[in-house]
């Protein structure tokens, strides 16, 4: 229950032409301290609630726990979360062996471009296509409970 990832921002666009899978998401939070944070997520038809706790002081870990929810449930839920919701279209890239999550933001954080990769440990080295940018790994401002609190169209 141990999320291991890197954040990065992008050069360009050219992530789309190499993505085999996209989808919607929308999520809302129903805390968003720093400490923790419990979200709310739709994805299509299925839906989730996740638990993230604070990242270790590399930026790179934190604890994770998710469990699927009933869709109907979760559109209750989005009701009783924080103001502020995060809507984007995640992109699903292969590069060598890892896979890249590319989410392109909307509405309060529409410019926006963030790609993640999961790791299996810290010290794992990665491959980094040509379209990735600088890292930001660890730069709390970039995390989605952030992101709903001082969206990106405010900077």
């Amino acid at each position: 229950m141990q999320e291991i990832e890197r954040k990065f921002l992008l050069k360009d666009n050219s992530f789309k032409k190499e993505a085999y899978d996209s989808f919607y998401i929308k999520q809302g939070y129903l805390n968003s301290h720093k400490e923790r944070t419990t979200r709310i997520r739709i994805t299509g038809e299925k839906a989730f609630i996740t638990v993230k706790g604070k990242s270790s002081s590399s930026g790179l870990s934190r604890f994770e726990w998710e469990k699927t929810i009933p869709l109907a449930e979760a559109e209750e839920l989005l009701k009783l979360c924080e103001p502020g919701q995060i809507e984007k279209q995640r992109f699903l890239v292969k590069f060598e062996n890892h896979t890249f999550e590319v989410d392109e933001f909307y509405k309060d954080n529409e410019g926006l471009c963030i790609a993640e990769v999961e790791l299996n440990s810290e010290k794992e080295k990665v491959s980094l296509p040509a379209w990735i940018g600088k890292e930001v790994t660890g730069d709390l401002k970039y995390y989605n409970s952030a992101l709903i609190n001082k969206p990106y169209t405010t900077w």
